[in-house]
């Protein structure tokens, strides 16, 4: 089962729907394509590669670069019924820097957001549940989350 994001003018009704061939009325992730690894003081890391996209204009299955993830998040001890972000990154390439900034109205430490803006997590310690979860959200706002043994 893949969860699959409706476009909104499907409420619309058949009058107002558009009926061009070229308009998304959903999409389709895949899971996020990410490697995990084991250091030698057993500590974790995660990189994340990518996010595969359903294309239903062309039927086919995109591989995204980080380019087009907005952020992603990590729960380093996932608990099986609530996602907690204990990790949270910040990738893409329409300079999110200025636009956190100016969501939050506020200036952010160039230091603190160079942390944030990255592929790689931190190193953390091995779940106690012996799962984390991988939560990926793109630039329009899609989500999806991937649940992983260690």
């Amino acid at each position: 089962m893949l969860p699959v994001r409706m476009n909104h003018n499907l409420t619309m009704g058949d009058e107002l729907l558009k009926k061009t061939g070229t308009g998304n009325l959903f999409m389709v992730f895949g899971e996020p394509d990410i490697e995990i690894n084991e250091d030698k003081t057993d500590k974790i890391k995660v990189e994340i590669n990518g996010l595969d996209v359903h294309d239903p204009t062309t039927g086919q299955i995109r591989s995204n670069s980080t380019s087009d993830i907005a952020c992603w998040f990590i729960d380093t001890d996932y608990n099986g019924e609530s996602f907690i972000v204990r990790q949270a990154y910040f990738t893409g390439t329409k300079d999110p820097y200025k636009k956190l900034m100016k969501t939050l109205k506020s200036d952010i430490s160039e230091e603190a957001w160079e942390s944030l803006y990255s592929t790689s997590s931190m190193p953390f310690n091995k779940p106690s549940t012996g799962k984390i979860s991988v939560k990926v959200i793109n630039h329009y706002g899609d989500e999806v989350m991937q649940i992983y043994k260690v």
